[in-house]
């Protein structure tokens, strides 16, 4: 397989939504930002043909995984959030053409129990605003919609893994939410109201095909991904690996978990806002919700990360002149805390001679620049890691002081 047909399948499972542009009046393909780009990704992975077992500690929405196994490699991946375990094993899962067949028909059972108004719909998922994020109409198909599917496919069956990928593509098509900057926001009152001269179960039909296509072409190589924190990757993956690539969440304050509210709630995943908050609080970098407040009276405790250039970017954040500059500071230094906790106990998963790709980005607070780059690299080579670099990838947008790095190191 090609690596171009390679990377159009990556895209057909990833995070892609149908979305109504309101200005230009078009319809099209919009992808939601990635963590880091699929081709930086597969250059890496193409580039070490001979790995055997590659790691992904901070998943995400599986780009290693995925990129990984369809290079014919073993790959373990891990994440915190059971959402995001859930959706990577449904994009490196196997299937067969029953499979994918039994996933039309079911499709085809869904929207004809809708039609037929044969199914009640679930409950709307208690998300603040809701009214925001959809139209009346929109939200009344997706309860619909939501509760047909779980009437006609059996729970954890490929059939219900795929319709409810592709009612996540579907959800986030029907909203008003904008996902095309770093903080989400919804359409003015102007644009609030989508357009719908084109049939919603059409709609969602298109999506469950753009998955199956994606889903009819299996990886050959062997996937894992488990539920497990970062900080201490040992509890649940065994053996060593040759080669990490992995993103993990920035030092930047934006809150994973409210990106990723709509799709939690409407599967299940979270139950009220107090969950989501406890979620972030958990996940390294969370600051949404009681995480915030938290950060508070928060302490650092007496083996944390002790530097001399962190120690000055935190000096400096807390005496800014903002009232929230101490809040700020304690969580850039928790930040760097866990990522300390997380290198020191992934250094005995390292085989001779694996090497290590951290793609991360750098920050500002009140103007104050964080080089998580050469922080990492500073941790890295006291745990006694060689070779380390920090290789810029490109620019993360129009502050030319915010770069995104590949920091590379090995054992």
């Amino acid at each position: 397989m090609s690596v171009a047909l390679r990377q159009a399948l990556l895209h057909q499972r990833a995070d892609y939504t149908y979305k109504f542009n309101a200005k230009t009046g078009r319809h099209g393909w919009l992808r939601l930002t990635p963590a880091y780009s699929v081709k930086v990704v597969e250059e890496l992975i193409a580039g070490h043909p001979k790995t055997k077992r590659i790691f992904d500690p901070f998943c995400g929405t599986g780009t290693t995984a995925l990129s990984a196994a369809y290079h014919g490699h073993e790959v373990v991946t891990t994440d915190i959030n059971p959402f995001l375990v859930w959706l990577s094993q449904v994009k490196i899962a196997r299937y067969s053409s029953r499979d994918i067949a039994a996933t039309r028909e079911a499709c085809t059972a869904a929207l004809d129990l809708m039609r037929r108004q044969l199914v009640e719909p679930m409950a709307a998922p208690p998300i603040h605003n809701i009214e925001r994020w959809w139209s009346t109409q929109a939200l009344d198909f997706l309860r619909l919609l939501r509760a047909a599917i779980s009437k006609v496919t059996e729970e954890h069956s490929a059939e219900r893994n795929l319709l409810l990928m592709a009612f996540c593509r579907t959800l986030i098509g029907l909203s008003n939410a904008a996902f095309n900057h770093q903080s989400m926001s919804f359409k003015d009152e102007g644009q609030l109201a989508i357009h719908f001269d084109w049939d919603l179960s059409n709609a969602y039909v298109q999506d469950v095909a753009f998955i199956l296509q994606g889903a009819s072409e299996n990886p050959s190589g062997i996937g894992q991904v488990l539920l497990g924190d970062a900080r201490n990757p040992a509890a649940v993956v065994t053996g060593q690996f040759d080669l990490i690539v992995t993103s993990p969440p920035y030092a930047n304050r934006m809150s994973y978990i409210r990106e990723l509210r709509p799709y939690m709630y409407w599967l299940g995943f979270l139950a009220n806002g107090r969950d989501a908050g406890e979620l972030d609080w958990q996940a390294i970098g969370g600051t949404w919700g009681i995480a915030t407040s938290r950060l508070t009276d928060w302490v650092r405790p007496a083996d944390h990360f002790k530097s001399e250039r962190l120690a000055v970017v935190l000096d400096q954040i807390a005496h800014a002149d903002n009232k929230s500059g101490v809040v700020l500071a304690n969580y850039v230094a928790k930040y760097f805390d866990d990522m300390w906790v997380h290198f020191q106990r992934l250094v005995s998963m390292l085989a001779p001679a694996a090497e290590m790709h951290y793609i991360v980005g750098n920050s500002t607070f009140y103007g104050v620049v964080v080089p998580t780059e050469l922080l990492y690299a500073e941790i890295l080579k006291s745990l006694g890691l060689s070779k380390v670099e920090c290789r810029p990838i490109r620019k993360r947008n129009s502050k030319k002081e915010l770069v995104e790095y590949d920091v590379v190191a090995t054992n």
